[in-house]
This record gives C-alpha cells, structure tokens and sequence, in this order.
C-alpha cells in the first residue's frame, strides 16, 4: 500500500513538473497570456462546461487591450491568440506562405472523411483541390442551386404559415435544420428529401448525430486534436462507424445511379464527378476524396447555417421595428416579381442583407480560427516595452473572431443586434480585416456565398409568410450555453409564437398563379 503511494505521489508530482514547465513558456518569452489550469490548459472552463466557448475567446482576447497577441495554452500546447487586425490580415492574407494550413482534426489517413477534405488537406493538393470545387460557387451555380433553395424556403414558410393553432408555440432549430438538411441534400448529394413529412429519415437523423458537439463529442474533439497518435492507436474517431458508412455507402450508390441512367444534376457531386479517370493524379478526385468534400460541405452547412439562422431570426423577432422594416422590404420585392421572386432580387435586397450580415457579426459560428507556421515568422512586439517574438514551424497561432467582432473600438454597442451598420456601405466593413466569420485570405469559407444564399432565401418566406411574436419561452436576453463547442442558446432553444401574414402568402399566391 505505501508503494502505491509513493509511487502515484511521484507520478503527480512529475505531472505537476512537467506542466509547471510548459505553462512557463509565454512568462519566459515576456508575452502576456491567460494562466492555464494543470493539463486542461486555458481552456479548462470550456471543458468542464464552467463558461461557453465564445465567452472564453473573448476573455482571452479582453485580456491586455493594448496587445497585440496574446498567449493561451490548448491544453499543453501554447497557442499564439492575434488581437491586432493589421497583423491578423498579415498572417492570413500577406504572408499566406508561412501560414497555409488549418491545424487538422484529425491526421488519421484511415479515417478519410475528416483527412480528405478541403479543410484538412494541406500543401499542392489543398491548391488541387480548392481549384477543382471553386467553381461550384460561381454565380451561374449559385442561380441553379437558388432554385432548388427557393422550392425548400418557399415549402417550410408555408408550413410554418399553417401550423394549428395549438401548435403555434414553436422551437425554430428543428425546423431550419430540417431546411438545411433538404437544401444540402438537394444542392451537394443530388438526393430529394422531404424532412418535415419524413421526419425520421436517415439523412437527417444521421446529420443531427454527426453535427451535435455536446459533452461527449467536445471531449472527443480536443482529445484527438491533443493527442491524434494516441487516438490512432486506440482507434478513436469523431463519428461512429454506423453515420460514416451511411454518406459513403449514399455516394457510392448516387454516382453509379447517375453513372448507370446518364442522370446529370445542377450540383456540387456532379462537379465532382467530371474529375475522375482524368490520367493527372492532381487533376481528378477519387471517390474518397470525392466523398469527403461532399461530407465537409454538408457538416458545415448543416448545423452551422441552421445555427446562424436561428441566431438571426431570434433578433429579428424579438425586434418589432427590424421585423416590421424587413417584411415591408418582402411585400416591395414580392409586388415588383409579381411573386416569382428571382435570384437577382433576394441579392438586391439591402435591409435582408445588413440583417444576414449583424447576424454573421454578433454570432460568428465559428468562434476562432486557427492557422499553422510552415515559415518562421517575425511578429512584431505585443506590447511598446517587450520584445518581437518569432512564431517557428509547427507552432499554432488563433484568431479570435468573436472577440474582434464584439470589441466596441470596431463596433459600437457590439452587444445590440443593429443591421444599419451594414445597410449604407456594408463592403467597407466587410473588407476592414474585423469581419472575420467566414476567414481571411485564400483559406476563407469556399462555401460561404452558398451559405448566405441559403440563410436569405429561407429568412425571405419565413417573414413573407409569418410574424413571430415572444412568447413565455423566447429568452430575452439572449445568452449562450456553457455546453459543449457549439453556440447554442442557454435554456435548449429559439421559442417563438407564429402568426400567418395574409398580405406576404397573398403576394406569393399571385406568383404561383401567373405561373400556372
């Protein structure tokens, strides 16, 4: 028994030794930096569910105002957090070259949905591949895929406008979800699926599973981003055998269904499928790899988009004036199109696209952003009295895009949800280096104009269709869960009242008939 004592007493002790050291390394290097707990690093409260993920990024970014980075540890690994924007858009814009890659999930070459795709490939094949999908996202796509969005919106607004009434008390996430599930099911996989009749389908039961970062999926997350070789020898992977094989076995079985019927679609898979057999290994995409992007677009746009619409809709909902001046934009744009409204006009709409715009600001879904040193690189002094510090390869630098984005020196009342912010001149906020949602520099969000297009097609028949009224459930104000990665809303949910809007459904009615 004393044994064991001692030697758990020496084990601790080592431990303690070890951390000690490590968390000693911005001290010694005279850079500012939030105190890390033994092992957990500066992230302890997020892992042990003591303050969201969002709250603690901006703790660490308001640590030393006048710095420009800060130091923070991921649990052993020290991490350089950038406050500054110009040194910021330097990182991820000028000086791309010794920054070019994300830190990867996972480095597991076996577990190909995560080590395939765009966000984990690095080097020559990242470049490869980037240039094979961008034109997936050209305006000429982004016109195909709207009308496949606008059959989606235009179907949830309706069933949304006819709910009974003792069903009109409703949480709005299993709803957008669903949307963003029909959408990317649609617009990336080439598969029709209609969640709110079918609403135990395996393509949305098999999403919510692969996109949900609760307690367990969090711990798994930064386990295997710590320690990825010990998580390859213990064969642990962020999804479940059964969700993994369910998207690949739903590729495989599509493409050889296209292959065999000469089937060709507006859609992201069929972009894909016209780089295979091409001869040139960095011109053409194998099935894995074809499955992978397919797999990352749908990760991101599922949970990711719903999220940033709920979050959207809430403000705009619990704000009588931004809803009523959004609606009387609706009814204009219905009145002009007859009701066939067009790509052109939702991309006209200014007041739909400074609404769509606060909402990326005050809720950034993505609450940092990382980037790894390839180049030794030379950072300028954090502070007036300290030295430069040099960012050597492998090290890891963050950019706290909420912090930045809830810093009142770039935008005033950041806490307040006010859309005229961007109405007048939004690109002059969008290209100042402090709009960071969708990243900077060549690695910014490919996905990103899809995304606002989805977002502003749904938001347009929600509000054409219905008025959301608070209810007993509606938080106000709005604070965000301490559970788990995602940005979720304390209390479990987006609760609103919905009341049909006759004038809205009248508007669209007149389109369908003229159609007829």
């Amino acid at each position: 028994m004393i044994w064991t004592i001692i030697v758990a007493s020496v084990v601790v002790l080592a431990i303690y030794h070890f951390t000690s050291k490590r968390y000693a390394y911005f001290e010694e290097r005279g850079i500012p930096y939030l105190k890390a707990f033994p092992f957990l690093g500066s992230l302890w409260k997020v892992v042990l569910m003591r303050a969201s993920f969002a709250a603690t990024v901006q703790q660490m970014y308001n640590l030393y105002s006048e710095a420009k980075y800060v130091g923070c540890f991921d649990f052993l690994t020290p991490v350089i957090l950038l406050r500054d924007p110009e040194l910021i858009k330097s990182v991820m814009i000028k000086n791309f070259d010794h920054f070019p890659e994300h830190r990867n999930l996972s480095d597991n070459a076996d577990d190909t949905l995560f080590s395939k795709n765009l966000f984990s490939l690095n080097g020559e094949r990242w470049k490869e591949v980037r240039s094979m999908l961008s034109p997936a996202f050209t305006t000429s796509k982004m016109r195909s895929m709207f009308v496949l969005m606008k059959e989606c919106a235009k179907r949830y607004g309706e069933n949304l406008a006819s709910l009974q009434a003792d069903q009109t008390i409703l949480e709005l996430k299993d709803t957008f979800t669903r949307y963003t599930n029909d959408v990317i099911a649609t617009c990336a996989f080439g598969v029709s699926v209609d969640s709110m009749t079918y609403r135990e389908n395996k393509f949305y039961l098999y999403g919510r599973e692969a996109s949900t970062f609760g307690l367990k999926q969090s711990l798994k997350f930064f386990f295997i981003r710590s320690f990825p070789r010990l998580c390859r020898m213990l064969k642990i992977t962020l999804l479940r055998k059964g969700v993994s094989d369910f998207f690949k076995d739903l590729i495989e079985s599509t493409i050889k269904t296209r292959d065999e019927q000469g089937i060709v679609r507006p859609d992201m898979l069929q972009l894909m499928m016209e780089f295979r057999d091409k001869g040139d290994p960095s011109k053409e995409l194998t099935l894995d790899d074809m499955i992978a992007q397919a797999f990352v677009f749908f990760l991101a746009g599922f949970e990711s988009t719903a999220t940033l619409m709920c979050f959207t809709t809430h403000e705009v909902g619990v704000n009588e004036e931004v809803q009523k001046r959004l609606q009387d934009e609706i009814d204009q744009v219905l009145t002009d199109c007859n009701g066939n409204v067009t790509y052109e006009a939702i991309n006209g709409m200014k007041y739909l696209d400074a609404i769509v715009n606060e909402g990326l600001r005050k809720y950034p879904v993505s609450v940092a952003g990382d980037r790894v040193c390839r180049k030794p690189f030379e950072l300028p002094p954090t502070l007036p009295n300290k030295k430069p510090y040099v960012v050597k390869e492998g090290e890891i630098v963050s950019i706290p895009f909420y912090g930045i984005q809830h810093d009142p020196k770039y935008y005033p009342e950041p806490e307040k949800f006010d859309p005229d912010r961007f109405y007048d001149d939004p690109k002059q906020i969008l290209n100042s280096g402090t709009f960071l949602t969708f990243g900077l520099g060549p690695r910014m969000c490919i996905g990103n104009r899809f995304a606002i297009l989805e977002t502003k097609t749904l938001l347009f028949y929600v509000f054409a269709n219905c008025t959301l009224k608070r209810c007993s459930k509606t938080i106000v104000p709005m604070k965000l869960s301490k559970q788990g990665l995602a940005m979720t809303p304390e209390g479990g949910g987006y609760w609103f009242e919905i009341q049909p809007r006759a004038k809205g459904q009248s508007l669209i009615a007149n389109g369908d008939n003229d159609r007829k």
